[in-house]
Order: structure tokens, then C-alpha cells, then sequence
């Protein structure tokens, strides 16, 4: 047993009111420059869906994830192909996205609002490409541009968790099940990007688990960008090198929630520790059938309490401090005890390590208008397919049980709530059809609804071993491209023209009028 600790996320898609603030809060520290205009490295959807990019969980189209040989080897190999395949394609990519998967980042031209002549009409902003500096005269994409069911259905039946689901009965009720879904890099326990960069510049922490490039040994190959089945890798085309959420580490390792949870005004983002055992990674991410693959992936989870664990830990280098964090983690109680929160589409074999809850919005307009029927308190959650079908295709690889069992207990939850403070009566049948104790409501109440700062977020601070000697890096420069503190820009171009430093914008014509 080879235990390590990670930082998790879980994020409670019942709580989540697309407001966008985590990715707009994101974008402004991270991403705000030039050469990275059109990525988000956190992003919101609106479901059903194609998303950002378009058809980003179409494999059969990007090759993401991980697939296992057909020779009847069981053994694990990335979709885009192996060694060979990948260099054989090192110099024209046939699997990435380009960038209208993604949408051409644009700004307006302001300034002509304010440096327009005399003109009959009254002069308007036109949108301008922050690519090309020329005028766009349509916005065709955006990362969010399906946001409240938006473009038609025949484009958004393209989703792919709409396999094995009767997508034109649920074309004629859409209005009826809609849900947000946060999306941000999984820093997965088994990357494909790691396994297919051949540079090797992509990493993953022991400490923590956080998965990162190293900026250094980038060249810019974007194999990483078709390997990463969610499509969180960005290419930079101002550096020529790929990037990624880096999931704030510097924040983290400070004992601080990353951007996104900080900001989130829904509260529906957790982050804690959990231990795993990284011997038993590439046992779970060669499960055979799809479907066991969400509990493969639960087993390699281990029990903080156990004294066994905590001495293999301890022996592994793994602070106390960090046990102690794992003991009171809300990611570890929500995914592992309670079996609330679940994994982003774990048929990639990616192993990730963003876990959501699902929605109990399409169920709960389904019993107000009559169509699920009820088991008492509990509604009848089998006979409401469609929403079944596709969170299960979403979340737990087509297998509808642990849908079930989740989307039960928080219905659970709120009608022993509601029945303890409206009507003054402990409706302990409920919890007893869903298998929950009153301790164990209790708990969950107060992490998932009352959701305080310290319950929602804890994180300890990164271990002194783990520090690099500060005075060795004395008046060293911060992070830069290019050689040494150089911003990684030539005086001269390929072709001996001097380059800018600067985007230049190509003036707007102004037309007689």
C-alpha cells in the first residue's frame, strides 16, 4: 500500500445558480492576457448541451482519456494512440480542437464611440477579433453560449449523455430539465495529459496531487490538448506553449480555497484531503466495464481513521496535519461516507478528482407537476428516465444506482429537515428507507445546507519539507518565459522585421457618409 494525499473538489450542482462568478474571478487572475484570451480555465455550462469546447465529451471526434488494447490484455493505453502514433502525428495533430471549437475571443472598438466624425447615425462599438485586430461582423460562438437553453435543440441534441436516451420525447418537454455544470481541470489521479506529452512537461505533485505543466520544458506539441478528455488544456499561442488551471496552488499550499471556491457565491464549492492508495490506480482505471468503474475508482480511497492507514501515511512522509485535515474533510464525507458526490464521466479511466452532486431540480419539477409517482416521502425516481439516463451518463458512466442512491438521500434530507422544523415532528421512517442515521442527517445538513466557511474548506497548509530554501531564490524573477527574466520575445522576428510588443489593432475605416 503506497498511500498519497490529494486536494479534492466537490462541487453541489443543487446549489449552483449559473452566475458565472467563479469564472469571471478566475479569467481576471489568470487568464487576462494576451494569447490566452479564448480560455477559461473554469467555466460554466448550461445542460443538455454540447458545451465549451463544442462536443468537448465526443471521444469518438478527440480521442481523450484512456482506452484499454483490444488484444484482450486488459492494459491501458491513451485514445489517441501510443508511442508511435504519437509521434508519427507530432507535427499535424489530426485530433485537436481549433479555435472555432472554442469561439474567437473579441473586444469592442470603443474608441470609435469617441474619435467618430459627424455622421448621420449615431456611431456603435463593432466587435473586433483580440486575435487578428480585425472586425468581426458576427459572433457566431462563445464559451457560454447555450447558457439557459440557449441556440436550438436540433444543435444541443448533439450531447453526448444523450446516448441511450429518447432525445426528441426530451426535445418536446426541454424546459423542464435544465442544469448548470461548472467545469474546471480534474487534476486527475491517472492523466492522460501526463502520459502524452512528449516533453514530459506535465506533472503531478505528490504532495497534493495538483496537476501542472512545467513552462520550461514546454514545446508546444499540444498532444496534451487531445489527450485531456474534458478539454481543459489551453494552448497559448503568444508563448507557443500549453496551459492549464493550476488549481491555485500558490493559495493552497497558504491553506487558502482556490479563486473559483473563494468567490463562489452559490457555496457550492468543498475542497479537502483524501488518501488514496496509488498502488491500486492502474487496477481501477483498467476495470473492464464501464459502469464498475465508478466503485473501482471509490476503493482506492482510504479510510483516514483507520490507525493501519494513518501509520502507512506517516511512514509515506505525509504530515500530521494533513491526517488530521483528511479526518474532517467535507470532499471525503460527501463522495466516500455518504456516496452524495460523483465523478465527471468516469469511462475516460481518468481517475478524476472533481466530484459533483447531482441536481435534484429536474426531479423535484417532475413531482410538482405530477409525473414521478411518490413511496411515501420518497418519489418514485425510477420511473423518471430521461433525467436518470443523462445524469447517468454524465456522472457515473451509465449506471443509474448511484444516481439513485444520491438524488434519494438528499430528498431524504430535506423532508426530515422540513418535518423537524415545520411540523415539530423527527420523521425517522424516511431516513430509514434511504439507509441514513439521524447523526448522519444531521451532519449532512450542516455541510451541504448550512454550508459554513470552515465545514466547506479545509485545507492545510503545505508541510515545511516540501519548501524550497527562500534565500536561494533571493531576487530571482517571478513567472516569465523565455530565458532566465526575459519575456520570451526576440528583437527580431524569423524574418529580421523587428516584433511588436504589442498587439496592434488595425484602425477602423471610416466610410463618407
Amino acid at each position: 500500500m503506497k498511500v498519497r494525499a490529494q486536494i479534492g473538489m466537490v462541487l453541489n450542482l443543487d446549489k449552483c445558480i449559473g452566475c458565472h462568478t467563479c469564472s469571471i474571478t478566475c479569467k481576471n487572475v489568470w487568464t487576462s492576457r494576451e494569447g490566452v484570451e479564448y480560455a477559461w480555465f473554469n467555466n460554466v455550462e448550461t445542460k443538455p448541451g454540447i458545451g465549451y469546447p463544442k462536443e468537448w465529451e465526443n471521444q469518438d471526434k478527440w480521442k481523450g482519456g484512456w482506452t484499454l488494447k483490444g488484444n484482450g490484455t486488459k492494459k491501458l493505453q491513451p485514445r489517441i494512440g501510443g508511442r508511435h502514433r504519437v509521434l508519427a502525428n507530432i507535427f499535424a495533430n489530426p485530433d485537436l480542437p481549433t479555435i472555432d471549437e472554442y469561439y474567437e475571443p473579441f473586444d469592442y472598438d470603443y474608441q470609435h464611440l469617441h474619435n467618430a466624425p459627424d455622421m448621420k447615425h449615431q456611431p456603435t462599438a463593432r466587435p473586433r477579433s483580440l486575435i487578428s485586430g480585425q472586425r468581426m461582423e458576427k459572433i457566431e460562438w462563445g464559451p457560454n453560449w447555450e447558457e439557459i437553453l440557449g441556440t436550438e435543440f436540433a444543435k444541443r441534441r448533439k450531447d453526448k449523455n444523450f446516448d441511450q436516451v429518447q432525445a426528441d420525447i426530451y426535445g418536446e418537454f426541454e424546459k423542464t430539465f435544465m442544469m448548470y455544470l461548472p467545469r474546471l481541470c480534474e487534476h486527475c489521479l491517472n492523466p492522460a495529459c501526463v502520459a502524452s506529452c512528449p516533453s514530459g512537461a506535465i506533472y503531478k505533485r505528490e504532495e497534493d496531487g495538483i496537476v501542472l505543466i512545467d513552462q520550461d520544458k514546454c514545446r508546444g506539441w499540444r498532444m496534451c490538448v487531445s489527450a485531456c478528455p474534458y478539454k481543459k488544456i489551453y494552448y497559448n499561442w503568444k508563448s507557443g506553449k500549453s496551459e492549464k488551471c493550476i488549481f491555485c496552488y500558490p493559495r493552497i499550499e497558504s491553506g487558502q480555497p482556490t479563486v473559483c471556491s473563494e468567490t463562489c457565491v452559490g457555496r457550492i464549492r468543498y475542497l479537502g484531503v483524501l488518501l488514496y492508495d496509488a498502488d491500486r490506480i492502474e487496477q481501477a482505471a483498467s476495470t473492464t466495464n464501464d459502469k464498475d468503474l465508478y466503485q473501482a475508482q471509490c476503493d482506492i480511497f482510504l479510510d483516514p481513521n483507520d490507525p493501519k492507514v494513518r501509520a502507512a501515511a506517516r511512514k509515506e512522509g505525509i504530515p500530521e496535519a494533513w491526517l488530521e485535515a483528511a479526518q474532517n474533510s467535507p470532499v471525503y464525507k460527501m463522495a466516500i461516507d455518504w456516496k452524495v458526490a460523483l465523478p465527471l464521466h468516469p469511462e475516460y479511466r481518468t481517475l478524476p478528482m472533481v466530484w459533483y452532486v447531482p441536481p435534484l431540480s429536474p426531479i423535484q419539477n417532475a413531482v410538482e407537476q405530477g409525473h414521478v409517482g411518490m413511496n411515501g416521502e420518497i418519489p418514485d425516481l425510477k420511473s423518471l428516465r430521461i433525467p436518470l439516463r443523462y445524469l447517468a451518463n454524465l456522472l457515473t458512466a451509465g449506471d443509474e444506482a448511484p444516481i439513485i442512491r444520491a438524488l434519494e438521500r438528499m430528498i431524504a434530507m430535506r423532508a426530515y429537515m422540513r418535518s423537524k422544523h415545520v411540523d415539530q415532528v423527527e420523521d425517522l421512517e424516511v431516513l430509514a428507507q434511504v439507509g441514513l442515521s439521524k447523526a448522519l442527517v444531521e451532519d449532512m445538513y450542516r455541510i451541504m445546507a448550512l454550508a459554513n466557511y470552515e465545514d466547506r474548506f479545509v485545507i492545510p497548509t503545505t508541510h515545511r519539507a516540501y519548501a524550497e530554501n527562500a534565500y536561494d531564490m533571493k531576487s530571482s524573477c517571478g513567472f516569465s518565459f523565455g530565458n532566465g527574466c526575459s519575456t520570451g520575445d526576440n528583437s527580431v522576428n524569423l524574418f529580421g522585421g523587428k516584433d511588436a510588443a504589442v498587439r496592434q489593432v488595425i484602425p477602423a475605416i471610416q466610410e463618407d457618409v
